[in-house]
């Protein structure tokens, strides 16, 4: 620490090039810094570091399969972003000076490139805006941040508390949520589902624009008794709930009855939700794919004749290329691309589907009443 103290009053007011001799790493103690990157501007990208704790304090168990570490990298990556917002000044200089950012999370669990959990440390990966006067080094400032900021987004984001200050119950949740999902998903084919809503999960989000969960007004899902199933799970264990079957699903009914909203969480089933989202349970087969009509999309060489036959002008379907597809070529080719790739199911909405297609199909014909 006391040399990157010295370092930075050595480059005080120097040119912001002067930055790039910080480049290496750093003992703080407890834990490591790396100054992996260093910007070359106030107003370029900013500098890459990485934090590396001495040693990993957490329990094992959080981490000891490939489903458990993806989760706890995700949660600890969510508790650096908090630190990051609790400690972190923010914005301090020209450019971005001053700036500490870490992977943005959303509602889903991901792998992150974010966070490394190995069982000697724990690495945060993150990105900082050296402070700047103009384009002049300001040490003061980076001092600041790389020395008292720092290490205190470290120990609240890094070490279980009460050295630190990670909730350890808060993650072991989070972890077991996400094995839950994952166990469920795996279910799915040996029971004959290709999807699965729990009882009680909230599926409308907030809005249109938000994937987090609607607070007022939202009714917990309730599944209809002839689809009802009961399912075991490592941590929950007995859960019930809507299983959708393999074959052809329908679902009808009025305007702002939540039809669209069941298929939006259906298609984001195929990833796992934090606890809290509402759809923690709410599950999909793993290469379910939504399909719907994209006018204006190019398409090269598909084969969509199992759709649509000869196009006028006696253009062959069978290897159909077009650089702005029209609404039910767009959506053809589509299914054909995700029936390629290996899909075992498709998601269909109506309401973003090309009419003129949907009708092609006997069954659609027979649900759509004749104007």
């Amino acid at each position: 620490m006391q040399r990157l103290r010295s370092s930075l009053d050595r480059i005080d007011r120097k040119g912001y090039g002067a930055y790039k001799g910080l480049s290496g790493s750093y003992d703080f103690g407890s834990f490591a810094l790396f100054l992996d990157r260093v910007q070359r501007d106030p107003f370029a990208p900013p500098s890459l570091i990485r934090i590396r704790t001495r040693e990993n304090r957490f329990d094992p168990t959080l981490f000891e399969n490939p489903v458990r570490r993806v989760a706890f990298e995700d949660f600890l990556t969510r508790s650096v972003e908090r630190e990051i917002r609790r400690v972190v000044r923010g914005n301090r200089g020209s450019g971005g000076s001053g700036r500490v950012e870490i992977q943005r999370a959303s509602q889903v669990v991901l792998p992150r490139t974010s966070m490394v959990v190995e069982p000697g440390y724990v690495e945060a990966r993150m990105a900082v805006g050296l402070p700047a006067r103009g384009r002049s080094v300001d040490a003061r400032a980076a001092k600041t941040v790389l020395v008292e900021e720092l290490p205190e987004v470290a120990r609240g984001g890094l070490v279980p508390a009460p050295e630190g200050g990670v909730d350890v119950e808060r993650a072991r949740l989070h972890v077991e949520t996400v094995e839950d999902a994952d166990h469920l998903r795996g279910l799915l084919p040996g029971l004959g589902l290709v999807a699965f809503v729990a009882d009680g999960a909230v599926l409308p989000r907030e809005s249109g624009a938000s994937d987090r969960p609607l607070e007022d007004g939202a009714l917990p899902f309730r599944s209809p008794e002839e689809y009802r199933v009961e399912v075991e799970l490592p941590n929950k264990g007995l859960v019930s709930g809507m299983g959708i079957p393999e074959g052809v699903t329908l679902v009808a009914g009025g305007g702002f009855h939540g039809k669209s909203t069941l298929l939006s969480a259906l298609w984001w089933g195929v990833y796992d939700h934090v606890p809290g989202d509402g759809r923690e349970l709410v599950v999909a087969r793993g290469d379910a794919v939504k399909v719907r009509a994209e006018d204006g999309r190019s398409v090269s060489g598909v084969d969509i004749s199992a759709m649509i036959g000869a196009l006028p002008g006696g253009r062959t379907t069978e290897d159909f290329s077009t650089p702005n597809a029209s609404g039910s070529t767009s959506q053809a080719a589509n299914i054909a691309e995700a029936i390629e790739v290996g899909t075992s199911l498709l998601l269909v909405d109506e309401d973003t589907s090309a009419t003129n297609f949907m009708i092609r199909d006997e069954r659609m014909r027979e649900l759509v009443r004749r104007e």
